[in-house]
């Protein structure tokens, strides 16, 4: 799949989330949590896509993407410390 297109879509779900918002607290939370998660899905995308150059890359799944997306930066740098040194 073209990168551009993966991209896209992520970017037009997060605004989508962000414009839709909803009133009812249960909702707005699990939106949020998805946005999150679809945020360090982009983080991954990006850590594998410069990284490939100096042999770094971190798989993109849920539990990946929870981490990176609920720690964000730092998140990324752990799992890419664990990929790197643990496994």
């Amino acid at each position: 799949m073209n990168p551009v297109i993966v991209i896209s879509v992520i970017s037009g779900l997060i605004v989508l989330l962000l414009v839709t918002g909803t009133p009812i607290k249960p909702l707005r939370f699990v939106g949020q949590v998805a946005m999150k998660v679809m945020i360090g899905a982009l983080f991954l995308f990006f850590l594998n896509a410069f990284g490939s150059q100096y042999g770094i890359h971190v798989p993109i799944n849920l539990a990946t993407s929870s981490i990176s997306g609920i720690l964000g930066i730092p998140g990324v740098v752990g799992l890419t410390v664990i990929q790197l040194w643990i496994v």
